[in-house]
């Protein structure tokens, strides 16, 4: 089974200071039909005005990955932890028995872009945990570049889940493949640019989530620069 999910169709949140879509239901959009996707509960995209963004708020028992497109986030938590991403990094923070935690744009003149993703844990009320990696563009250029997953594997970072989250960057005329199983869940976004999967066109925010599927994804750009995130998911 594929499911779509156009860029279109997503909730739209406005704020003055943020322009939000959220793929699935959060905060005061609400769609029964879109609750998230087996253990994928969030992916927003989020927009920042300068000197804008999230006074600190709580969360707990959660996977929340944070990954920059343009600008610069400034992150600090009540364990301690700050700091500043950039495009090409990730940040990782796992909530566990509950965290305080903002997010603020750090320019005061260029807004910032950028995707919250929310996995759900495989543990309740373990201590939170942070942590911060950059992964150079020129490195998943026409390739999948682990970004996350269960065990910290080829330099990705280690989350509390059974769940991997690959990225691709992609010129025109670039292409790559993954191969699915079919007793896995595949959520793939497409966060910036344009690209076709095998002849079906992509455009930024649109995304296709895929059930008991296997054989081979056909990805290629369509874009100058093209950046496409994929979901493997128990």
């Amino acid at each position: 089974m594929i499911i779509e999910r156009p860029a279109a169709a997503r909730g739209v949140v406005k704020l003055g200071w943020l322009h939000s879509r959220h793929t699935f239901s959060f905060g005061h959009y609400h769609d029964p039909d879109w609750m998230g996707f087996g253990l994928l509960r969030v992916i927003n995209d989020d927009t920042v005005a300068p000197g804008g963004g999230f006074a600190p708020h709580r969360h707990a028992n959660m996977e929340i990955l944070s990954v920059v497109l343009d600008g610069a986030l400034a992150h600090a938590d009540s364990a301690g932890h700050k700091g500043v991403i950039r495009p090409g990094d990730v940040q990782w923070m796992s909530a566990g028995h509950g965290i305080e935690h903002s997010e603020f744009n750090d320019s005061q003149t260029e807004p910032v872009h950028f995707l919250q993703i929310w996995i759900q844990t495989d543990r309740l009320n373990a201590p939170p945990a942070y942590a911060q990696k950059h992964f150079a563009f020129d490195a998943r250029r026409a390739r999948w570049a682990l970004l996350a997953s269960p065990d910290g594997a080829d330099g990705s970072l280690a989350i509390r889940q059974q769940a991997r989250l690959w990225a691709t960057r992609l010129e025109a005329g670039d292409a790559v493949q993954r191969e699915l199983v079919a007793d896995r869940r595949y959520w793939l976004h497409v966060a910036r640019g344009e690209a076709s999967l095998d002849g079906r066109m992509l455009g930024a925010g649109d995304a296709l989530g895929f059930v008991g599927e296997s054989g081979v994804l056909a990805l290629a750009g369509r874009a100058a620069t093209t950046d496409v995130l994929l979901f493997e998911l128990p």
